[in-house]
Order: structure tokens, then C-alpha cells, then sequence
């Protein structure tokens, strides 16, 4: 297929899933339901790091999250006593379980008293970082060297040194940095360049991605992310993961 056939797809594709109706189907519903700054993040983050499964049941289990921390998810995170620690008993979304909510809670905390989420992956960016890598994987090891590190929770943050191809923090990282007209992703950080975004493989990203010529195996791994990213980034060098909503959207909708 020639490049400007691809892009034109591409293009018609964004357009077509890249609007408000999108949020109500999809996780990033959660932190839709917030407007200050903080809690948008602390829900985006999680529930990004819940989001494997069906939709409707990281939804759910989103919703359950927000009734934990009383809507108020900042407050929570900064002010929280061991007795509303106890509502977190029993939460369990799939291989997530109360241990690693608490211990998200605790590292959260620590990031919050310090210069907050965004900082904590932003000061690990250098100006020349093509893209987030080096953010991924300072992330990572800010969390293995804080007193609210627990082994088991560890797997729930995927980084690139370890080959994963991130894409849960790579879905939260979009939510947060990218911004348009059409009010899906939230734009709030400016310390990230949307240009260093890595678009977030999933088996649905990867099908069309295969499909459409994009990439020529479907191995799901850091490697993988960064190739992706490259050839989407030849239709849209400021931009590149714009083309998730066309590539999500196109798999989920048996296009």
C-alpha cells in the first residue's frame, strides 16, 4: 500500500473514533468523572494499570476505586488514616489484589509529598529523549527503591528494561499528554512532548497494525512499541500515537 493511501486510512480512522463518544465505552471514563488535576491522574493511573480485560469490567472496577477513596482520590492519597486503609480489604481486579492497592497508595503518597506524578516520570526525560523509555524505566526504579515497594505489586509496572512493551503506562502516558479539539485524552502535562509518546500495543493495535503493513509479526514487546511508534511517526512526526484511536479503534470494531 502506498504511504499516502496509509495515511489517509489512518487519518479517516482517527477522526472517525478520536471523539467524545469514545470515553463512555472505554476506562478512560474514570478519570473523565474528575476535574482537578491530581485526581485526574491518580485515577488515570490506576485504572490504566487495571485496564487488561473486558471494558465494562475495568469500569467497574474503576468505580469501585472512586467510592474507595470517597471521590476525592487526591485527598485520600495525601491524607488517608489506617481506617480508611481498611477499605481497600478486599479489592481485587483479576491478578490485582488489596496488597498492591496499598502498596500503589504508598508509593502514590511519597510522589504527591514530594513534586507529584507527572514530575515523577518527567525528571527522568532528558531534552534529547526521542521518546518515554528512560521515563518508563526511572519510574520503575523510583518505585523498587521506595519504602512502599512490595516484589509481587512490582509486575502491575511494566518498564522497557525488563522488555515489556508498556502498554498500560503508555495508554496513561497518552491520556495525560496528548491534547486536541475532540476532549478525549486530557492534555494536562506539558513537561512530557507528545512527540516521545509510544503507542500502547494491544492485541487489537497489533491485528490492524500486522494487517495494515505496519509492522510484519505480531510480537509484543518494548522492540515492537518503538518500531510502531517509528512508522507511525512518518505520517505524524508530533504526534505519532494519535493513530492509536485508529488502530484501537478499527480492532475493536471488527473494521
Amino acid at each position: 500500500m502506498k504511504p499516502s493511501a496509509l495515511k489517509s486510512i489512518l487519518e479517516t480512522n482517527y477522526r472517525q473514533f478520536n471523539r467524545i463518544g469514545f470515553i463512555e465505552d472505554d476506562p478512560i471514563t474514570i478519570p473523565h468523572s474528575f476535574s482537578r488535576k491530581e485526581d485526574i491522574e491518580i485515577m488515570g493511573f490506576i485504572i490504566a494499570l487495571l485496564s487488561w480485560g473486558q471494558r465494562k469490567t475495568i469500569i467497574s472496577s474503576g468505580k469501585r476505586l472512586a467510592l474507595i477513596f470517597d471521590n476525592c482520590p487526591y485527598e485520600f492519597i495525601l491524607n488517608h488514616t489506617d481506617s480508611d486503609l481498611k477499605k481497600c480489604l478486599g479489592f481485587v481486579h483479576r491478578t490485582f489484589n488489596e496488597t498492591d492497592l496499598l502498596s500503589l497508595i504508598a508509593f502514590l503518597q511519597l510522589i504527591y509529598h514530594d513534586k507529584g506524578l507527572e514530575h515523577a516520570f518527567s525528571k527522568h526525560l532528558g531534552q534529547n529523549d526521542l521518546t518515554v523509555e528512560a521515563a518508563l524505566n526511572g519510574f520503575r526504579k523510583s518505585y523498587e527503591t521506595s519504602s512502599a515497594f512490595v516484589a509481587r505489586t512490582a509486575k502491575h509496572i511494566a518498564w522497557p528494561g525488563a522488555g515489556s512493551a508498556c502498554k498500560r503506562l503508555n495508554m496513561f502516558l497518552r491520556w495525560m499528554v496528548r491534547k486536541d479539539e475532540h476532549g478525549v485524552d486530557f492534555g494536562i502535562w506539558t513537561s512530557v512532548r507528545t512527540s516521545q509518546l509510544v503507542c500502547p500495543l494491544d492485541v487489537h493495535v497489533i491485528r490492524e497494525a500486522v494487517g495494515l503493513g505496519l509492522l510484519h509479526h505480531a510480537k509484543s514487546d518494548w522492540k515492537t512499541a518503538l518500531e510502531l511508534t517509528a512508522r507511525l511517526r512518518e505520517f505524524d512526526p508530533e504526534d505519532p500515537v494519535k493513530y492509536d484511536f485508529a488502530l484501537f479503534g478499527r480492532g475493536v470494531s471488527g473494521k
